[in-house]
């Protein structure tokens, strides 16, 4: 039997001004622990700085980029690296799940409560007016807060361990998202975030 025909769907999630959905976890022919740990061996993480409001910042997580072609986003522009077998595997599955394609990916690295991710929208220009991106996680459970920017209107989920969750539509020209740092001991985690670069 195919892997993929499991019936495993994504589940939409009603959300005002965009298109939000979620599997809790993404059919895969190896597990979860390995996956994080091949990626957190493998990649050539980098610990880079961004422009925030016309200050330089060292982001609270490391990151790699692979794709067909270089990102930029608060004044770091990242040159593609070829996706690796393991990323390649990991991309087709979440086509397969999503139904859409995807050309590049952003890995970041949570090593514990400490490292986070800013209230951001993904809405540069070569993604496209309505960007579609497929957030994949590996390891520790974290918190995603998306907030409306209009209403302020604050939505919370958890990722989990081989959790795929889903944003498209008008999504991420009217909702900011982000990880909080949080004081609670929490292991490594990963999260992959595909996406198609114009």
């Amino acid at each position: 039997m195919d892997l993929f025909s499991a019936g495993m769907d994504l589940v939409s999630i009603p959300i005002e001004d965009g298109e939000l959905s979620m599997l809790t976890q993404l059919p895969m022919p190896i597990g979860n622990a390995e996956i994080l740990a091949r990626l957190i061996d493998e990649t050539p993480w980098r610990a880079d700085t961004v422009v925030v409001y016309g200050k330089r910042y060292l982001q609270p997580r490391l990151t790699a980029w692979y794709g067909e072609a270089s990102y930029t986003y608060s004044g770091l522009t990242l040159q593609a690296l070829p996706l690796s077998p393991l990323l390649e595997q990991l991309r087709t599955a979440v086509e397969q799940a999503t139904g859409r394609r995807y050309n590049s990916v952003l890995l970041n690295y949570y090593r514990d409560g400490a490292d986070s991710m800013g209230m951001h929208s993904d809405d540069e220009p070569e993604l496209g007016p309505q960007p579609v991106i497929a957030s994949l996680s590996f390891g520790a459970t974290r918190t995603f807060v998306l907030r409306h920017k209009r209403s302020k209107h604050t939505v919370k989920l958890d990722l989990t361990d081989g959790s795929l969750l889903l944003m498209a539509g008008t999504l991420q020209a009217h909702w900011l998202h982000g990880i909080n740092k949080t004081a609670k001991l929490v292991g490594p985690r990963i999260n992959l975030t595909f996406r198609f670069v114009n």
